[in-house]
């Protein structure tokens, strides 16, 4: 928005990722010019007047993202704070499957943690059920299944996404309408299988684990408090629908952030 003393930004934001450390917050602001809403991106001082960052995020997962909630009181901006957003997208870009790669590599490295902490649980403390008839739970034969079961989706999502991510690299060396595209499917795709691997990877931890495993003292509920959390970050269902588009149809993915 815009007055006599120049640029200001007016609102609330909440879930900021980084605000609390943040030197320079940057925000999605949308301003209304000749009856129409324009989208820029506007990087704030934390410290300018009438900015309040107040340390509210108390969800269960993602709890040192520093993602407090922040408040804008008509907050004056320098011309050279403002970049344009949405035009960023008027033409075929990396900026969506660049981020979204980032996203689905987190997703992944968590299951991944959790994958090795089950397999150290298994092997020093948990114990076999008894039709399995076998001394150590590293025997037990539908443990074996259970482990067998994550680390196959967890290496085909690493699969995907290293597949993604070379396809991203081509696209940005040559950003066309079907090489962005192509990247922005293969990153969809990886997303939806680095999401189901990370859960599943956090949920038979415990379940092939044993009891023993949700003592607080051990913490490993942190795997699948973060998993969960991180991959609300965007709905996979959508990724799904552009997924089909794009091979049924021949419809290209929207432009924008989230794909």
């Amino acid at each position: 928005m815009s007055d006599e003393g120049g640029a200001f930004v007016e609102g609330r934001k909440f879930y900021c990722t980084g605000a609390l450390y943040a030197h320079w917050i940057p925000t999605l602001a949308v301003a209304v010019e000749d009856g129409l809403e324009t989208s820029y991106l506007v990087f704030i001082p934390r410290n300018a007047p009438g900015v309040t960052i107040t340390d509210d995020w108390d969800g269960f997962g993602q709890r040192v993202t520093g993602s407090g909630s922040v408040q804008f009181e008509h907050v004056q901006v320098k011309p050279e704070w403002i970049v344009p957003f949405k035009a960023s997208f008027d033409r075929p870009t990396t900026i969506g499957p660049q981020a979204q790669l980032m996203h689905a590599a987190i997703d992944l490295g968590i299951g991944q943690g959790a994958y090795r902490e089950m397999l150290r649980f298994i092997r020093e403390r948990s114990r076999p059920w008894i039709d399995a008839k076998v001394e150590r739970a590293v025997d037990d034969p539908l443990t074996l299944y259970g482990v067998g079961e994550v680390k196959v989706r967890l290496r085909a999502a690493q699969a995907l996404l290293a597949r993604a991510a070379a396809l991203v690299d081509t696209a940005q060396c040559d950003m066309t309408e079907q090489t962005v595209a192509a990247a922005s499917v293969a990153v969809a795709e990886a997303k939806i299988l680095s999401t189901k691997a990370g859960l599943l990877a956090g949920s038979k931890l415990f379940e092939l684990s044993g009891t023993s495993s949700t003592l607080s003292e051990d913490n490993l509920d942190q795997y699948w408090r973060n998993v969960r959390t991180h991959t609300l970050h965007d709905p996979v269902r959508w990724k799904y629908q552009a997924i089909g588009n794009y091979y049924l149809s021949g419809k290209l993915p929207p432009r924008h952030g989230a794909i």
